[in-house]
């Protein structure tokens, strides 16, 4: 497999209520390029949250006593914290400065994915960007705005940055898929030597999620999409197995919960 992942240059700051799929195919003609059959587009959530408006002021926010508290223990702003646990089902870890929380999605992450960072503000409104309301929903009408734009059939994944149990630094992670199987399972079938495969399967949108980010950048780049060619997207037969469900797991299983 030959693989190539470019970012693409020239995407404007993405303001509520713009036309992403206009937006990524121009600056890819603009670049002398155009979307293909089986292309890939990597999607930072970033700009997916401040297209559909996910913004909140937190000076409309009043913290509940449970919010207080909490904000006590990990040193937040209660009024942030407040907005945490509105995303969240439960929360998972907790330590000066950090929230470990299962978001209303299934998503375990630092602070519900509720985000300051590269969003405007000023110093009257402390703004913060919350995650997609429905990510993989997002990717559908991605993906089925650029077959009616532009006339082909690409997958989409929409990616945010998240830690990784056992190891240090943040890694690309899928959040919203269409058009792509997020996790492919090869149990049953057989390895070099003839060895069946018996818990082998691979977090492929996981997996370009990563490269995608490390070729967006994680500071000041503005490079939020990455066009992917190489790897022939399949979109799962089975309503269960589409867009990012696949790749979370049960409760009961997870280890380190």
């Amino acid at each position: 497999m030959k693989l190539s992942l470019t970012a693409v240059a020239g995407i404007p700051m993405v303001q509520p209520g713009d036309d992403l799929v206009e937006l990524i195919g121009e600056a890819i003609i603009k670049e002398g390029d155009q979307l293909r059959d089986d292309d890939v587009l990597v999607i930072a959530q970033k700009i997916i949250s401040k297209a559909e408006d996910r913004y909140v002021d937190l000076a409309d926010i009043e913290p509940t006593e449970e919010a207080i508290q909490l904000a006590l223990e990990v040193d937040k702003d209660p009024r942030h914290v407040q907005v945490i646990l509105s995303e969240s089902n439960e929360v998972v870890r907790k330590r000066l400065g950090v929230l470990i929380v299962e978001h209303k999605l299934g998503f375990v992450q630092a602070n519900a994915g509720v985000d300051q960072s590269n969003i405007e503000h000023d110093e009257e409104h402390q703004v913060v960007l919350l995650l997609p309301e429905d990510p993989d929903l997002s990717a559908r009408r991605i993906r089925a705005g650029v077959a009616e734009k532009y006339g082909v059939t690409v997958g989409v994944i929409i990616n945010d940055s998240l830690g990784r149990a056992w190891r240090n630094g943040s890694m690309g992670l899928a959040i919203g898929v269409a058009g792509f199987t997020a996790l492919e399972d090869y149990i049953g079938g057989f390895d070099m030597f003839g060895r069946e495969l018996v818990v082998t399967q691979v977090g492929a949108a996981d997996e370009l999620s990563a490269g995608a980010s490390l070729v967006m950048g994680q500071t000041d780049e503005k490079t939020p999409v990455v066009l992917v060619r190489g790897y022939r997207p399949v979109e799962p037969e089975e309503e269960e197995l589409r867009g990012v469900k696949p790749l979370l797991r049960d409760k009961l299983a997870d280890m380190f919960r």
